[in-house]
């Protein structure tokens, strides 16, 4: 497990890869978060939009990035968090998490994440500061 403490800048944590994405992750997903927009669980519905599917909730596919720092919570924390969704997550695409030090500030670490589809696609792309204790 890599100590955050002693990260250099251009380093990166190990990479997370998700199982790929099911119809019950996003309907419980939805349950979950209240956002119950039916492109994100019925077929028909995404396709009246023009969808070749159902797509995962950008904000589904932005909490599972959290996952790349869940070994590091007894050193400190999330602190501030942003993203840009880049491309839609559909049903059984596979996504990788990725997390590079990019600055350094005393106990404040800040990184460059990215979540990339399983043809290196990037499906978000973000910054993430994270506070040490």
């Amino acid at each position: 497990m890599t100590i955050l403490s002693s990260i250099k800048i251009g380093e990166t944590l190990p990479l997370v890869e998700l199982a790929p994405v099911s119809r019950i992750d996003l309907i419980k997903y939805a349950g979950a978060s209240g956002d119950y927009n039916p492109i994100h669980t019925i077929d028909e519905e995404a396709h009246k939009l023009g969808l070749p599917g159902v797509i995962a909730h950008g904000m589904w596919t932005m909490g599972n990035v959290s996952k790349l720092f869940s070994d590091h919570y007894e050193e400190g924390f999330i602190k501030e968090y942003t993203v840009r969704f880049k491309g839609m997550v559909f049903l059984d695409v596979v996504i990788t998490l990725m997390a590079e030090v990019s600055e350094k500030q005393d106990d404040l670490l800040h990184f460059k994440v990215f979540a990339v589809n399983q043809n290196q696609k990037k499906v978000i792309e973000g910054k993430l500061k994270f506070q040490l204790f």
